[in-house]
């Protein structure tokens, strides 16, 4: 979804082309397995980190594009509304002392693009969902000014055939009733209100099934864990709120497909994988063309040639699917890779909490992927699916089914299970000691405290609601004050909660 497309419209011979086109890249795609043409000198890890613009009343800032032309780093790009930008830190070994560079990275490339912010007036907010959001912030013409982003609000409405409807139960704040949310938007501006933190991994092909694998087994507990979502247009829903708010933004399907078992663009996916092959297919065989734009590239005769096929028309279709953990196929260099990214952490609170979070995921992850018995042989789809869901209705509060042990709060399970086998994974990656004890340090404090960005939000609102303030400003004094300890670097974990 990275490309400029057309600014024009398509018509059926586009949406045959496009079809035959995307059939030929896949085809190509299991032509370089077969052939084993893929580059992997070293195991290396990305970061992509969406943030939001706030102004001075802790409501959105649409001023995106003003504060990327001042940053003028190609690290830094536009996401889909006005009051989005996304970083994009450059990939860099997992071994060494890299994770510790990467927490410096992270914090210069932040503080820079705060700096720029502040010029407009903005300030920076890493956190799962802007609290301080309302309706009007879902008005089409907040969409960032780019094709792509206006053709794909058009034709998910077009699929849809009519209005996105958000419907979510919440769980009730410490002295309230529990709430709901039952609301329409006429864009898909909801999808911008969810900004995440995404994992990349670059892995060999034949380890790539069990990377991902290993990455779906985790999902609920990362969720869990991380949660830092609690809010949207004023209610409080899930700990991860994020979650069911992405698959209702995006979805095109009306109720009857949804009644006939259509599947979501956002999407877990259905079955354990033996080859990223198979992930490429299902994207390919279940769902339409959204963006049926094509180059002028034959994939088959590029290969044949011996050149590195761009497979355009793949990887378009590929950023259409939002699957939690997806499979990337990109070219680097002149040279075609393969990674995971993993897609279900929140933004924020803080750059050490964002570290812990990826230290736990990538030192687990490589721990499972190559144990002796895999896990998901002991595990059913469906029940690391319901981790997911559990994972953010609950976070905390959750109770996940984990083989071995049966059902267990994700506190428990992280420290019982997770915390040492990401400890047993970072230490095969040569991650330094020093990093691992830092960052996975960070979750074990937050799981001993069981306090995340979620469950501080949720304390802080009811706090000052208690001290007779409304919901509207209690929500936004509450964004003042995780901004202030957020500025401080201290992790959520030891955050006070008062006002």
């Amino acid at each position: 979804m990275g490309q400029d497309l057309s600014a024009d419209g398509f018509n059926p011979r586009d949406r045959a082309r496009y079809r035959r086109k995307v059939q030929r890249c896949l085809d190509t795609l299991g032509r370089m397995l077969t052939d084993g043409g893929f580059s992997f000198p070293r195991r290396h890890i990305g970061l992509e980190v969406e943030l939001n613009l706030v102004d001075a009343a802790m409501g959105p800032s649409m001023t995106n594009q003003e504060v990327l032309e001042a940053l003028d780093s190609p690290s830094f790009t536009t996401e889909l509304s006005q009051h989005n930008i996304e970083l994009n830190v450059p990939p860099r070994p997992l071994a060494g002392q890299s994770a510790l560079q990467l927490e410096q990275d992270l914090r210069g490339y932040l503080g820079a693009a705060a700096a720029k912010a502040g010029e407009s007036g903005a300030r920076l907010a890493m956190i799962g969902i802007l609290p301080t959001l309302t309706h009007d912030h879902f008005d089409q013409k907040w969409i960032t000014n780019s094709a792509r982003y206006t053709m794909l609000n058009d034709q998910i409405f077009a699929a849809r055939g009519e209005h996105t409807t958000l419907s979510l139960d919440g769980s009730a704040l410490p002295g309230q009733k529990p709430e709901r949310l039952r609301t329409y938007a006429e864009s898909i501006l909801p999808e911008a209100a969810c900004t995440s933190v995404q994992l990349h991994l670059q892995v060999a092909p034949e380890e790539f099934a069990a990377h991902w694998n290993a990455a779906q087994c985790l999902a609920g507990v990362q969720v869990a864990v991380a949660s830092n979502s609690p809010f949207l247009l004023g209610k409080a829903l899930w700990q991860e709120t994020r979650i069911p708010l992405f698959l209702q933004a995006t979805d095109t399907r009306p109720e009857e497909l949804k009644n006939q078992g259509v599947r979501p663009r956002v999407w877990f996916g259905e079955r354990w994988v033996t080859s990223i092959f198979d992930l490429f297919e299902e994207n390919v065989r279940y769902f339409p063309g959204l963006l049926p734009e094509t180059d002028a590239e034959d994939p088959v005769e590029a290969l044949e040639s011996g050149q590195v096929p761009k497979l355009t028309e793949l990887r378009l279709q590929n950023g259409t699917v939002w699957r939690w953990n997806r499979p990337v196929y990109d070219v680097v260099d002149g040279k075609p890779h393969l990674r995971v990214e993993n897609r279900v952490l929140p933004a924020g609170p803080t750059v050490l909490d964002m570290m812990g979070n990826a230290a736990l995921f990538y030192g687990a992850q490589r721990a499972l992927a190559e144990a002796e018995r895999p896990l998901w042989t002991q595990m059913s789809f469906q029940a690391a699916e319901e981790n997911l869901y559990a994972g953010a209705r609950g976070g905390f509060d959750a109770q996940l089914y984990w083989p071995g042990i049966g059902w267990i709060p994700p506190a428990e399970l992280t420290l019982r299970v997770l915390l040492p086998l990401a400890h047993e994974g970072l230490r095969t990656a040569d991650v330094s000691e020093q990093a691992i004890d830092r960052y996975l340090g960070i979750i074990e404090q937050r799981c001993l405290t069981r306090r995340n960005g979620s469950r501080w939000q949720r304390e802080t609102v009811a706090l000052a609601q208690r001290h007779g303030a409304d919901r509207e400003s209690a929500l936004a004094t509450m964004l003042e004050r995780y901004l202030e300890l957020a500025a401080s670097e201290e992790p959520v974990h030891r955050w006070p909660v008062e006002l």
